[in-house]
């Protein structure tokens, strides 16, 4: 693509060819062997490197901010009445314990759908977008979201998401999380933080000041953008929560390094509105850039996505091709089971 025809709010500014084999299916073993690009802003230079030694490229006067939240085992298999088979994905719980999901198969509002360990559920509204809003049984009580959290846990699966082209196994239960992971409610874990061991993240904790929060990823961080003018991308919203040591440690930062999209999303809310929990749908893209966070530890993300437009916010649409072509050169692996970049 000439850069001439490079217009930061068009989304088809945003796309790029990758080779099917640079999609990581399954992370590097150990964690910390995954391959590290790091950008230097200041000196305009790009570093090939390996997460082990990540730790010699964070600027020393950074606070580092991670996201615990846990991936829910939220993909599971049933059948309707009629006995034809559905698949359904919870999203988010709602309000009144509805939760929002999206369901494979046609199911009308009132269906009720049949799962394993005797749980149900009742639709109770389509929405346009083709998600759904229903509520769990088991025993015809109604399921708060802990209870059905435990259930999942029993009879659901991990939700990979679509490009890795293949089911869940076992080993997934412990890769597709973080060494963190506390609050449950994510349906994809925050993969910037996949890449420590615990004997880098110790020393991680040695050497800088280490914070958590909490944003609930969700399905919607996979979809893609259909508008052609990026500013009128419907951004999705998801639940996030900052506790008080990090709003703490967050106004007295000297500088904020974000460890993935989401926190980067996180800070930013709180840095736009003062909120320390809620619903957060901020859209950084070149049009609208970080105010508080300074450095990001992050993947490599899908081609025409709300997550390389944030990446565009930190360092310009042309110098993220740049980088991103230099990646694929490199035979850099992609997306969530890949790699990683430094931008500081």
């Amino acid at each position: 693509m000439k850069k001439s025809n490079l217009d930061p709010l068009k989304t088809s500014s945003y796309d790029y060819d990758l080779p099917k084999e640079l999609i990581a299916t399954h992370p590097a073993s150990p964690a910390d062997s995954a391959r590290l690009l790091v950008y230097n802003r200041k000196t305009n230079t790009i570093t090939h490197t390996t997460f082990k030694e990540l730790l010699n490229f964070i600027p020393e006067d950074s606070s580092i901010f991670l996201n615990d939240t846990k991936v829910i085992k939220a993909r599971i298999f049933g059948q309707k009445d009629s006995g034809g088979k559905v698949e359904l994905l919870l999203n988010k719980p709602l309000f009144m314990n509805r939760y929002l999901v999206m369901i494979r198969g046609k199911v009308k509002v009132g269906t009720i759908l049949y799962f394993d360990k005797e749980l149900k559920a009742e639709v109770l509204e389509v929405n346009e977008d083709g998600s759904r809003i229903v509520q769990f049984f088991k025993e015809e009580k109604k399921l708060d979201f802990l209870s059905l959290v435990d259930i999942l846990n029993e009879i659901g699966h991990l939700p990979l998401p679509p490009y890795m082209n293949r089911e869940d196994e076992e080993q997934d239960n412990k890769d597709y999380q973080t060494l963190f992971a506390k609050n449950y409610g994510a349906v994809a874990a925050p993969t910037a933080s996949l890449h420590f061991t615990p004997q880098l993240f110790d020393k991680l904790q040695e050497k800088f000041e280490v914070n958590y929060l909490t944003l609930h990823v969700g399905a919607g961080t996979f979809k893609p953008v259909d508008a052609e003018d990026i500013l009128n991308h419907p951004m999705h919203s998801e639940y996030f929560e900052i506790g008080i040591e990090a709003k703490k440690a967050l106004d007295n930062a000297k500088k904020v390094l974000a460890v993935g999209t989401t926190v980067t999303r996180t800070v930013e809310y709180y840095a736009r509105t003062n909120m320390i929990q809620g619903e957060c749908d901020l859209f950084l893209n070149p049009a609208n850039t970080p105010i508080k966070v300074d450095y990001l530890l992050t993947n490599f993300h899908l081609p025409k996505s709300t997550l390389i437009m944030l990446i565009a916010s930190f360092v310009g649409l042309e110098k993220t091709l740049e980088i991103y072509n230099e990646a694929i050169k490199e035979k850099y692996r992609f997306y969530s089971y890949g790699d990683g970049m430094l931008i500081i």
